[in-house]
């Protein structure tokens, strides 16, 4: 596992992570998402301190595309058929070692996001085999302040150098 201050790119999952993993939807049938707060301002801290954050989801959500971009998050991949392609798309793009990569991953369709990366973190109440191939996980389930506490710990290691 790579030390958590050599983090430079945090990549989120969305149902499950950066939501309670449940789908709302109107009466329109339009998609609705309830992000949380405090993950946005742990996001918005990670960017400003240089560390980069990326979206790598297998749904499509207008919704996740116009909270990325209230939070200045550039680096947004939805429709995924294939995660681990898609991250190693974004690494060849970005010039980013694995080793330099922290996930956090909630379900199945994540693990090929969490396989060979420095940092593969779970949520909480993330499936069993995902759990189980994380080297951190967080206390708060999706959607509850997760992502907050990886940035949270990813900035402390920064600050502290560890």
């Amino acid at each position: 596992m790579t030390p958590a201050a050599e983090i430079a790119l945090l990549v989120l999952d969305v149902d499950g992570v950066l939501t309670d993993g449940r789908l709302w939807y109107g009466a329109d049938g339009e998609e609705l998402k309830v992000f949380h707060v405090r993950d946005g301002h742990g996001i918005r801290q990670l960017l400003q301190a240089g560390v980069q954050v990326a979206v790598i989801s297998g749904r499509s959500s207008a919704a996740v595309a116009t909270r990325m971009r209230e939070l200045g998050v550039t680096e947004v991949t939805q429709g995924a058929q294939d995660k681990a392609r898609a991250l190693e798309a974004l690494l060849a793009r970005l010039a980013i070692a694995p080793a330099r990569v922290a996930c956090l991953a909630d379900d199945t369709p994540d693990l090929g996001l969490m396989t060979g990366i420095g940092l593969p973190a779970a949520v909480a109440d993330a499936h069993p085999r995902v759990l189980a191939a994380a080297a951190h996980v967080t206390a708060a389930a999706g959607g509850q302040g997760a992502v907050r506490e990886l940035c949270d710990l990813l900035l402390a290691a920064r600050s502290t150098g560890g």
